[in-house]
């Protein structure tokens, strides 16, 4: 008797060993202060809390979409965009592209480039605002993924502008792509240099983003010499380019800046600002792209 009393656990010992259970999940979950991060994790001394703990594991990161922390918002922002960018690619190839019997395969890929850029951008930095609290080697990785990203949504936006704008001047339009690429390989290339990710290059980060975003100009400025406002404006809907530029120009200088009062960052950064700008960039494209493809089949053609 006094044996199987021994080996039973008293109530006491129960209670003890649960809340034991329950501290260990609790300090798991527990957020960290700017003060108690590691060097290569201090990016923005503004956001003093909501940092997840480092725990090289891409369970406890998966995990961690479930619960507040200071990239939740940057995490399901572009997470919900890029499924959105999904869908209405979808949408488009299925629903959209039969209404147009004479489009080629030339628009399918223009379409696809736009597409194609915006859900990589969207899918890669929710990828590495997911996986920052992993370990020095995987946030640096996702980091350099996500600026290639930026770059490929860029680039993808100004491929059917171009394509459209400049369609009965194949010279021009082979032309500016062919810059618009070489640009965006070269701002691709530089982003993978381990520097350039530093925070001290916070402001020439985004100083290359916004000068790759306004190369789009010369195009622009060039095709008004050629037709005119107007007839540009029908094949290109050159207001909603001028939308989609001034949206992303606002939101780097944001990023640049990045300054709200002190414990302001907390839950709700300036990054996180600058991806609700990224996600709204996405409507003025599809609206001009769509707009130019009805433009092209429908109203104008070559003469």
């Amino acid at each position: 008797m006094s044996d199987l009393r021994r080996r039973r656990p008293s109530m006491t010992e129960s209670i003890v060993t649960t809340l034991e259970t329950l501290e260990k999940k609790a300090e798991s979950k527990l957020l960290l202060l700017w003060d108690d991060l590691p060097s290569w994790r201090r990016d923005n001394a503004f956001i003093h809390s909501g940092y997840r703990r480092i725990r090289a594991s891409y369970f406890h990161s998966f995990q961690s979409l479930f619960y507040l922390h200071n990239e939740s918002v940057n995490i399901w922002s572009h997470l919900l965009g890029a499924v959105a960018a999904i869908l209405s690619s979808a949408y488009v190839y299925c629903v959209v592209r039969p209404r147009y019997d004479e489009a080629t395969s030339s628009d399918v890929f223009v379409f696809s480039c736009f597409f194609g850029g915006a859900i990589l951008c969207l899918g890669m930095s929710a990828t590495f605002h997911a996986l920052v609290d992993h370990s020095e080697a995987v946030a640096k990785w996702g980091n350099k993924l996500d600026y290639t990203g930026i770059v490929a949504l860029i680039v993808g936006s100004y491929v059917p502008a171009l394509y459209y704008g400049f369609f009965c001047n194949p010279a021009l339009m082979s032309g500016y792509l062919y810059l618009i690429c070489m640009l965006g390989i070269g701002c691709g290339t530089v982003s993978w240099v381990e520097r350039f990710r530093t925070p001290k290059w916070r402001v020439y980060r985004a100083s290359m983003f916004i000068s790759l975003g306004l190369s789009g100009m010369i195009p622009v400025i060039h095709g008004v010499s050629i037709y005119g406002y107007a007839r540009l404006d029908e094949r290109m809907s050159i207001s909603w380019i001028i939308a989609h530029g001034a949206m992303y120009i606002f939101g780097a200088v944001l990023y640049a800046v990045s300054r709200f009062p002190p414990g302001d960052e907390s839950r709700w950064k300036s990054d996180d600002v600058v991806h609700r700008f990224v996600g709204r960039k996405g409507a003025p494209p599809v609206h001009s792209t769509s707009g130019a493809v009805r433009i092209r089949y429908f109203i104008f053609a070559c003469s």
